[in-house]
């Protein structure tokens, strides 16, 4: 079985951008979209600086986070190890492009050439309309691979077969080759040369390995302080620093403040009834008006998507994503809520609290997924949103019942479950933000967290505590007070979704774990080794 890879040695390369141009010229990419790039990165302060080039792209994982996520197949790995795409099945949701760490992946939702709205006869001869309002990602120029064996040839060894950018590379940077092959090329290479892999510790085993040292000339060393400080990654003129995505937007957030506290309203009607709290009648007027607010951010998910019309698709990959998992969810959750109205059996009433607790669950674990955001891929972010939506459904409860219900009873039961939670989610956002270094999270992801933290703790946290505690000390405003509680703990909730989504959300970077000895001052590489 072959096993498709490259191998990059940051001595050799020297920032010429051949590759990029032999990959526009070879995948007519639009302008802006480059699967082939090299970042410029200047390290150190003035005596002790150094400069490299570093090649980034997909790195065609050997464990790819970019498949399982993918709602529909149209992201699938080969035999050989190369990730595809499949144009004609991508919806556009995006969900590979916030899975990917390595920022490989571009969608592109209209046609634009170089000279403005005008596209010229190169253009338009050019033009790929199967790549728009889908995912673009580097392919490894699979056309050129796909034909070897029919000529009998070699990817890596004869030109004609290999990827286009590194036929181009002056210097013989690139090496394309087969790591299954240990007499290839870069299979030596990876073998005898010391070599990295970009961000080895998420587990994705990228196929692109990086060179660092010259055998008897330029020693590797490890970063220095100075450039993995907090300073140098603040810096948004640092090409190493991921900058914020903006792939999943307000409309994303949207359907997760909707979508969870929709889904966690039902899950406290379905307990109230089950304490008879609340009646049949106004159970399934609570199911309805949660579902509305669903479908609701339901819609901004549909609004997200590049290509609308297939949004069915998303169906189609239940078997590893919670994407497609979580429609399936809704797709159980309306005929349920539908029939309940119709026959009004207890069943119906099970069925629809099982699947708005499939629906929150999922949407923890896409947040999850998202390995190529920091802030998002925390073990803790299922558990935080699933607290969330709970809080949330209970004062969307406290709001809507006081028109059910005279008694005391149920706002007691609101006020202690409420201030628990409260009390619940403080701690899980504590924590948090607490050990977001620890846990990957950037300082610029960071600096967002803790500039959210007082009112999210605040308006969240310790607003609906001190309520919901006054209420139980004063019966005679008890339903006042809750409703205002769980006005606070709705607006706190969808606060920290909406700063986490679209503002905590900067990608991962790329990493330096080892660089050539070279540059000046302190960098600079030491004298030559003797040669015995």
């Amino acid at each position: 079985m072959k096993r498709y890879g490259m191998i990059v040695d940051l001595n050799r390369c020297v920032g010429c951008q051949t590759c990029t141009i032999a990959c526009k010229h070879s995948n007519d990419t639009p302008p802006g979209v480059q699967w082939r790039r090299v970042l410029d990165v200047e390290q150190g302060q003035y005596p002790d600086v150094e400069r490299l080039f570093l090649v980034t792209g997909c790195q065609h994982c050997a464990e790819p986070s970019c498949v399982p996520v993918c709602p529909t197949g149209a992201t699938r790995q080969r035999e050989d190890g190369l990730v595809t795409m499949n144009y004609d099945l991508c919806i556009g949701c995006a969900s590979c492009a916030v899975a990917c760490p390595y920022q490989a992946r571009t969608i592109v939702h209209e046609q634009h050439g170089y000279y403005a709205d005008t596209l010229t006869k190169q253009e338009e001869k050019t033009a790929h309309t199967d790549r728009l309002g889908v995912a673009n990602k580097c392919t490894f120029c699979i056309e050129r691979i796909d034909t070897a064996h029919t000529q009998g040839l070699t990817p890596g060894v004869d030109p004609d077969v290999t990827p286009a950018c590194a036929v181009s590379c002056i210097t013989q940077a690139i090496r394309f080759g087969d790591f299954a092959d240990p007499n290839s090329t870069v299979s030596q290479l990876a073998r005898d040369e010391r070599s990295f892999q970009m961000h080895a510790e998420l587990g994705n085993d990228p196929q692109i390995k990086y060179l660092y040292e010259v055998p008897q000339a330029t020693p590797g060393r490890g970063p220095d302080a100075i450039d993995v400080s907090d300073e140098r990654l603040s810096d948004p003129a640092n090409p190493l620093v991921g900058q914020r995505q903006t792939f999943w937007d307000y409309r994303a957030a949207m359907n997760f403040i909707l979508g969870g506290m929709a889904a966690g309203l039902m899950l406290c009607a379905w307990w109230a009834a089950q304490l008879q709290l609340i009646e049949v009648q106004a159970h399934r007027q609570i199911n309805l008006a949660a579902a509305a607010v669903m479908a609701i951010g339901l819609f901004f998910v549909f609004l997200k998507i590049g290509r609308k019309l297939r949004f069915l698709f998303v169906l189609l990959r239940p078997q590893s994503s919670w994407m497609t998992r979580e429609t399936w969810c809704v797709a159980a959750l309306y005929p349920a809520i539908a029939i309940s109205f119709v026959w009004p059996q207890a069943v119906w009433m099970h069925c629809i609290a099982l699947a708005a607790a499939g629906f929150l669950y999922c949407q923890g674990r896409i947040l999850q997924a998202s390995k190529g955001i920091p802030a998002w891929r925390v073990a803790r972010m299922p558990m935080m949103l699933i607290c969330t939506g709970i809080a949330e459904g209970i004062g969307l409860l406290a709001l809507l019942t006081a028109q059910y219900t005279t008694q005391n009873t149920l706002p007691m039961y609101l006020c202690i479950a409420g201030a628990l939670f409260a009390l619940l989610n403080a701690v899980f956002w504590w924590q948090y933000v607490r050990q977001a270094r620890a846990n990957g999270i950037g300082p610029l992801a960071r600096a967002d967290l803790i500039k959210a933290t007082p009112i999210v703790h605040g308006l969240a946290h310790l607003a609906p505590l001190g309520l919901y505690a006054l209420a139980l000390a004063k019966p005679e405003t008890m339903h006042a007070l809750t409703a205002i509680a769980g006005l606070c703990a709705v607006a706190g909730g969808a606060w920290w979704k909406f700063v986490v989504i679209t503002r905590a959300c900067h990608q991962q970077g790329f990493a330096l774990p080892m660089v050539p000895q070279r540059g000046s001052g302190q960098r600079a590489a030491p004298a030559r080794y003797a040669l015995n």
